[in-house]
């Protein structure tokens, strides 16, 4: 990836985490980079796609990072129950190691819904949910031979309840709405997960 384009995401992913993505506009971007506004405006015309570009990148190499913890030779020796463990630790994970990226999406889908961006300016970032999707699937797929994992519910269904539940629980957790007192959020994220 070019440097200066990279530099842009990376600079757009850190005002957004921190300062909301509606409050922050892309002259704000590039005034805090070296390359100033006519550079940005090369790579990015339009806030919207700049946006959906930071957000698809950052989930990218989250992604990325997990598909090198990962040892694909013994995940498919995994029951499906054992494979849906690991899907599940990966939101865990997230909540340990990404709080920043979990309070991103907050505001990211906050800026979706708000902005109501079309198919095509979220291109994408489809790509990142259809790579977790098809992930979902080899396990739904072996839940359906193997047994280990109910599968009453419809692949989709289930993908998705998973999916934003999991999601929303450590995102709670990350922008911090809920309250602590005393509590050992990972161990409750943990029951969850349960």
């Amino acid at each position: 990836m070019d440097i200066k384009r990279r530099d842009f995401l990376e600079l757009g992913f850190k005002l957004f985490s921190e300062k909301t993505i509606e409050m922050v506009n892309l002259t704000e971007v590039a005034e805090a980079s070296p390359y100033g506004t006519a550079t940005l405006y090369r790579y990015f015309a339009k806030k919207p796609g700049f946006v959906v570009a930071v957000a698809a990148w950052k989930w990218g190499q989250f992604k990325e990072e997990n598909q090198n913890k990962r040892n694909d030779a013994a995940v498919e020796k995994m029951t499906a129950a054992e494979m849906f463990e690991i899907y599940l630790d990966s939101f865990l994970t997230l909540y340990k190691e990404h709080r920043d990226l979990l309070r991103f999406n907050q505001y990211f889908n906050i800026y979706v819904v708000s902005e109501k961006l079309g198919e095509d300016v979220m291109k994408p970032y489809e790509g990142i949910t259809n790579y977790t999707r098809e992930r979902f699937h080899v396990i739904y797929s072996k839940a359906l031979k193997d047994k280990t994992l109910r599968t009453d519910m419809p692949e989709e269904e289930m993908f998705s309840v998973t999916l934003h539940l999991m999601l929303a629980v450590v995102t709670r957790y990350a922008v911090g709405l809920v309250y602590k007192s005393g509590t050992d959020e990972m161990k409750e994220l943990e029951l969850q997960k349960k």
